[in-house]
């Protein structure tokens, strides 16, 4: 099996940013037009989601519309099962902010002690993706809890918040450039990151303007950055600008 992950490119942080931007608008959206409330919405993406991951694992390599398929559901589940527990059982942001934290460092070590790195380079067993996508599940849930904590409890705002994370993100970059911290370490922590911006952005963008938003709404941000996501991944599937040297050949 060839490696499941793609290489690390500006096109990744730019999807994955996007991603994560739907999966705040899109959870709300389909809240809101389908009248499902949060657990029937978190049932109907939780089911999309298993199936995307059926293909996904079947798959001997990768291939960008199932992989980013996954991301996107995976990103929509993530804030789901955040907001299933804030607002269905009122457990404090504080407390999800911590609990997906343990969670997440729980899951790397794991991963860690049974395959002796974390880097997404080498993604190609089963155990490896598995492990890979169960972390994934768990920053989206974490970045949800933490942008929601700073934008909303400590009422920073969605512009103060996007300007945070961007701010974090960038010193992350200049750690690993300039300064040579860890690739692996650097990795996860942007990748962490990028959820609470992907997710200030939504609000940002959709929020009312009384609310401190820009008043696109929920469904019209969704659908500007699905549109975004699809041309990037055609324009990925074509040139395989992403895919590692050996499967591209």
């Amino acid at each position: 099996m060839l490696n499941k992950v793609p290489q690390i490119t500006v096109f990744f942080w730019v999807i994955k940013v996007l991603c994560t931007t739907v999966g705040e608008t899109a959870a709300d959206s389909i809240n809101e037009k389908m009248h499902l409330g949060l657990t029937g919405t978190s049932l109907v993406m939780g089911l999309l989601l298993v199936v995307a991951l059926f293909f996904q694992f079947r798959s001997r390599r990768y291939v960008p519309a199932l992989y980013w398929v996954s991301v996107v559901l995976l990103s929509v589940v993530g804030t789901l099962i955040t907001d299933n527990l804030s607002d269905n059982f009122k457990v404090p942001l504080v407390t999800t902010t911590i609990l997906f934290s343990i969670a997440l460092a729980i899951t790397f070590a794991w991963w860690y002690a049974k395959e002796k790195t974390l880097s997404i380079h080498t993604i190609y067993t089963t155990r490896r993706e598995a492990f890979y996508w169960l972390a994934i599940l768990f920053t989206f849930a974490l970045g949800t809890a933490a942008g929601d904590l700073i934008a909303e409890k400590f009422g920073l705002g969605y512009l103060i918040s996007l300007l945070l994370f961007a701010g974090l993100i960038a010193a992350v970059a200049v750690a690993h450039v300039a300064f040579k911290v860890n690739a692996i370490l650097t990795f996860w922590i942007a990748y962490i990151l990028t959820r609470p911006l992907g997710a200030s952005l939504g609000d940002y963008l959709s929020q009312a303007k009384t609310d401190g938003g820009l008043g696109l709404g929920t469904f019209g941000t969704s659908i500007i950055f699905l549109a975004l996501i699809l041309a990037l991944v055609i324009y990925l599937a074509i040139t395989r600008r992403d895919a590692l040297d050996s499967e591209a050949l």
